[in-house]
């Protein structure tokens, strides 16, 4: 496996030299609520896709308030070190909107006014049955030999500025004004500037850590850098993404495809998707799709979380047939069937609990796979033997039942969560398992 995948990257891996010939790209959000947290910023986040998608760099972002004294600074920093700057918000009619003023005055570029842009708001205004006031028309003053971007959702333009080789890129702040203007007007201004383009796969992998997980492909891609490979870390997940730098999308696809089917190759099928849309959930809804099975769930401590992700899935009504919430110990016995004895003799959160209630969902909603979970989630209700976060996982396949013992670190809500894509990863692994022994036994 190693030679390789050696090989793999002896084909599609180089290290490129045009890194130090591409654009670089910052972000400054500009907005006194973005700083108070009264405002998310979605915005830095989809504009940072979009740059990284055009094979842009982005080293750095900012944000700042409605400070014209502070914006400058924060702006010509930026003009230092990165060749297009792209400025998100203060381009509205009041006072403290001095996003326009401030950059113009940054680069040189004296404001008038835009008649295209005031027939435009003057438009908004009328077909609006509304009056406008004297300081919409400050919307409409643009800096000199900018390219002014008509706002098809909105009152305020955006504009590009170039000079002395560095680019500035105004956009307005509402993300349903900024997301369509860049789309359509900034996107296709960007890919003249950027140095090809960059693709990603994602390689998903449940039921090992993330630590495990790097160091099985430290090794093998220690110093390459076209393809990379990064690992980033979900609740019961690995995510390993493979980036490829190229002219074109078909090229760059051509270099990351070897190096997924390599991954897939080494991690088996701990891999359950390599497509980035495709969720556990999903992923265990196609398996029993694929078999015409049908799955019930049985959960004390994640109360209805197990469920839930699964009716999150459309078309899951194909396969699941429901679930049963049995917090109490009365629940358990009357729903599930879970012996008297059993509860006395092992408690609610037990190895042999789990199996009873995976057996009885399945025997009481009759379906071929039946998942159940038992655990304390704390904060409280721990003691030395069962501390909290110990959870009982049990899976139950065409009437053979798994149960794993699992133990959790973090706070209520993590331990459920982790609970929840345990007992996802579980049904998975014990259905590909049942499978397996299937055709082996028709094999012999």
């Amino acid at each position: 496996m190693k030679e390789r995948w050696k090989s793999v990257f002896g084909m599609t891996g180089r290290k490129t030299q045009e890194k130090e010939n591409m654009p670089v790209v910052e972000l400054i959000s500009v907005g006194t609520e973005l700083l108070l947290g009264d405002i998310v910023n979605t915005n830095a986040a989809y504009l940072s896709r979009q740059c990284a998608a055009l094979g842009l760099s982005c080293f750095y972002q900012s944000v700042v308030g409605d400070n014209a004294q502070r914006l400058r600074a924060v702006l010509a920093q930026a003009l230092e070190r990165s060749d297009i700057v792209i400025l998100s918000g203060g381009l509205g009619p009041t006072a403290d909107d001095l996003t326009k003023e401030t950059a113009a005055a940054l680069m040189g570029m004296p404001l008038v006014m835009d008649e295209h842009s005031l027939e435009r708001i003057v438009h908004i205004f009328e077909s609006r049955g509304l009056e406008m006031t004297e300081n919409n028309k400050k919307q409409a003053l643009v800096p000199q030999g900018a390219l002014v971007l008509d706002n098809e959702n909105g009152t305020a333009p955006g504009l590009i500025m170039c000079r002395d080789k560095k680019t500035v890129v105004l956009l307005p702040g509402p993300p349903g004004e900024l997301c369509p203007m860049f789309e359509k007007s900034v996107r296709p201004y960007l890919e003249r500037q950027g140095a090809g383009i960059l693709y990603s796969r994602t390689v998903k992998i449940c039921g090992m850590g993330e630590s495990k997980v790097a160091s099985m492909v430290q090794e093998l891609i220690e110093g390459q850098s076209n393809p990379t490979v990064a690992p980033y870390a979900k609740i019961g997940e690995v995510h390993l993404r493979v980036t490829a730098r190229a002219r074109d999308k078909a090229e760059a696809a051509g270099m990351a495809a070897p190096v997924v089917e390599a991954l897939v190759e080494k991690f088996g099928d701990r891999v359950y998707t390599t497509d980035p849309d495709v969720t556990l959930e999903e992923a265990v809804t196609g398996l029993l799709k694929e078999n015409g099975w049908k799955l019930s769930t049985a959960e004390s401590c994640t109360g209805g979380m197990l469920g839930a992700r699964m009716t999150a899935v459309a078309g899951v009504s194909e396969v699941y047939k429901g679930g049963f919430i049995t917090y109490s110990n009365k629940a358990k016995r009357k729903f599930l069937g879970v012996k008297k004895e059993t509860l006395q003799r092992f408690g609610a959160v037990s190895q042999e609990t789990a199996l009873e209630m995976a057996q009885g969902a399945a025997d009481t909603a009759k379906t071929e796979v039946a998942v159940s979970i038992t655990g304390i989630a704390g904060p409280g209700g721990g003691t030395a033997e069962k501390p909290v976060g110990l959870v009982y996982i049990g899976c139950s396949v065409q009437k053979h039942v798994t149960v794993r013992e699992y133990r959790f670190d973090g706070n209520r809500s993590i331990v459920r969560e982790s609970a929840v894509s345990a007992a996802l990863t579980l049904v998975r692994q014990c259905m590909l398992e049942w499978l397996a022994a299937q055709k082996e036994e028709a094999h012999q």
